[in-house]
């Protein structure tokens, strides 16, 4: 018989410490926005990912910042102009953890299948 739903690994407890603060940022729809900005693929400067919209240029800046500190946008100069770009290599993580409990999820299905099976 498998251990516990309730039993956690070490690397799934240390997974959910390095991922919790990436989701958390990606939970907010307006960064969430900025990311679909950034998505187009070209660097933009705070003026154009906030041209259309409702938002101040401080609170896009706030937004960005978070969203370097879990490393899926990044800023690079260009003479006076910080320009952001999306970092897709900062969602790597999420991306392996959500894996791994779709596995999980797939596994345990199977389990009950057999189970309810026998």
């Amino acid at each position: 018989m498998s251990a516990p739903i309730s039993t956690i690994t070490r690397e799934r407890a240390a997974a959910i410490r390095t991922c919790a603060p990436l989701f958390a940022a990606l939970g907010d729809p307006t960064r969430l926005s900025v990311l679909s900005r950034l998505a187009a693929g070209r660097p933009q400067s705070i003026s154009e990912i906030t041209a259309g919209t409702k938002l101040t240029r401080q609170a896009v800046t706030r937004h960005l910042c978070v969203l370097a500190d879990v490393g899926v946008v990044r800023a690079e100069k260009s003479g006076r102009e910080s320009l952001y770009r999306l970092s897709p290599d900062g969602l790597e993580p999420a991306r392996r953890y959500l894996d791994a409990v779709s596995r999980s999820w797939d596994e345990a299905i199977e389990r009950l299948k057999a189970m309810v099976e026998e």
